[in-house]
């Protein structure tokens, strides 16, 4: 029988991108929550130090990584720091995202180009870097944050949803061929959610728009979305949890 001070996630270690707000700061605070070793990985030091102080406050383990995830290099030495700290990878969280919604007349290219560069090229990297690690394992779990716009496509949001599609079709081939290598994949599909991603969006054309879109319902907190992730990574080792679609009540598309 277990001690009753023991958690799900004791003696595991993970990799959360996208770690200083939102979706990512509280799955990373979830994950440590449950036992966790955590390494916090995003650009924003100092939101990342203030996290690594809560956790470790509250008895848990983090360490902080500065990681640009459109860069390559940066993601590698992400995933050698969790493994030479925590000897091991057993979660990653392909958290880091971008959402500067734009109507595509109004053609805000370089935009297009770094949700490509951050949305799926991140996802990629993230995924490369861990992969060997888990595959000699034997097991792990990757957890890629999609999205509703991978489902359906808003005005404003065709280069998103492209990303998002690009992501939801990568889990699918991913849990088809690693399934066999004891790894894990679910792909984790939110609506709105209370988070700091609109704060990127330029078209202001698109902001007069959305407003209206988005009003008459309870969006979603980004704690929701943690504890949906920490019953997908807490499950039974035979038991993969393919996608989470989660969506405000109120919420038409």
């Amino acid at each position: 029988m277990e001690s009753p001070s023991s958690q799900p996630l004791d003696g595991q270690s993970a990799i959360v991108t996208g770690a200083s707000s939102g979706i990512g700061e509280a799955t990373a605070r979830a994950l440590a929550g449950a036992g966790a070793r955590v390494a916090l990985a995003a650009r924003r030091v100092e939101r990342l130090e203030s996290l690594r102080d809560d956790i470790e406050g509250e008895g848990g383990t983090a360490v902080v990584v500065e990681t640009d995830v459109t860069d390559r290099d940066q993601v590698q030495a992400l995933a050698d720091k969790a493994q030479s700290e925590f000897g091991g990878i057993d979660i990653l969280i392909n958290n880091a995202g971008l959402m500067p919604l734009s109507y595509m007349k109004n053609l805000h290219e370089e935009e297009w180009e770094r949700m490509v560069d951050v949305n799926l090229k991140g996802v990629l990297y993230n995924i490369g870097a861990v992969l060997p690690v888990m595959t000699k394992q034997g097991s792990g779990h990757i957890v890629n944050i999609s999205s509703v716009a991978g489902r359906r496509v808003m005005p404003g949001g065709a280069v998103y949803s492209a990303t998002k599609f690009g992501v939801r079709a990568l889990s699918e081939g991913m849990r088809d061929e690693l399934g066999a290598e004891g790894i894990r994949v679910t792909s984790v599909e939110p609506g709105a959610v209370d988070t700091e991603l609109p704060e990127t969006i330029t078209d202001e054309e698109l902001m007069d728009d959305i407003e209206g879109m988005m009003s008459g319902f309870d969006i979603l907190e980004s704690e929701d979305i943690a504890r949906k992730i920490l019953e997908a990574v807490t499950s039974p080792e035979h038991v993969n949890v393919e996608e989470i679609v989660i969506m405000p009540s109120g919420q038409r598309m």
